[in-house]
């Protein structure tokens, strides 16, 4: 193994890598010696960091996914395994907070009593079935690797409720439970699963409710008196992903400022 080096030889897939904590969790994986697949749906930004980790060293290139279609899950897969011999880590790091409404393209108001269900469906179909799908797809990869490790990203919102929007909550609440029954059932062949719970951190899909008022409650509820950078909770993703955690699966990693311990 290379000195300093966590994820040597290994091969990584990680979705929403285009930005925020899947752009620099990919970063930080190629840093530490994986190959990694980096996948989203927007396309630019995602080969810009692609590039990126390339011009730094690193080995990486990137595959547009939508995590909503079973078929571009298995051919994605199996296009990893065959053009890189093996999978070994999967990052389920693609989400999103609302539905757009599909008249107006504008995203809609996610308040329970008027909140339409075409809205609560594109929430839970790309931050639950996304992550049902990429953990069903990625088995038989992993299982001929020897195992692997699968990293569902949550969220506090998984763990506690909020007062704005229950889709989301349920989604990742979702996450956080069916994460545990694949680590059940995968634990046989070496496949760990867990989930990541971030709490307030600073990504293009949170910013917008850091400011004004609602960012000065978020503050306040968070005990470090900061919000998380992308590289936190990248960091916890490395930990899990790495021959350090092989004794880890069906956990929840809380990375939230201590929002959550009050």
């Amino acid at each position: 193994m290379e000195p300093g080096k966590r994820l040597p030889g290994k091969v990584a897939i990680v979705t929403g890598a285009a930005s925020g904590i899947g752009a620099e969790t990919a970063r930080l994986f190629a840093r530490h010696g994986a190959t990694v697949v980096l996948c989203d749906r927007q396309d630019a930004m995602g080969i810009e960091v692609s590039a990126s980790i390339v011009s730094d060293g690193g080995i990486a290139e990137y595959r547009s996914l939508d995590v909503t279609r079973e078929g571009a899950w298995s051919a994605l897969v199996q296009y990893v395994e065959e053009a890189h011999g093996r999978l070994d880590i999967l990052c389920n790091i693609a989400g999103i907070a609302r539905g757009i409404d599909p008249v107006t393209r504008e995203m809609v108001v996610m308040d329970l009593p008027g909140l339409p269900l075409d809205a609560w469906t594109e929430v839970m179909r790309v931050n639950a079935d996304g992550v049902f799908l990429g953990t069903k797809s990625v088995h038989g990869a992993m299982a001929r690797s020897g195992g692997g490790s699968i990293i569902n990203m949550s969220s506090i919102c998984g763990l506690v409720g909020s007062f704005g929007n229950a889709a989301y909550n349920a989604s990742k609440g979702a996450v956080r439970l069916f994460s545990k029954a694949a680590a059940l059932q995968y634990a046989a062949d070496k496949i760990r699963v867990n989930s990541v719970h971030p709490g307030f951190v600073d990504t293009p899909l949170a910013r917008t409710g850091h400011n004004g008022e609602v960012g000065r409650k978020r503050m306040e509820a968070t005990p470090l008196r900061r919000f998380g950078h992308p590289s936190d909770v990248a960091y916890g993703c490395l930990y899990l992903a790495s021959d350090e955690a092989n004794w880890v699966t069906g956990s929840e990693l809380v990375i939230d400022g201590g929002m959550t311990a009050a």
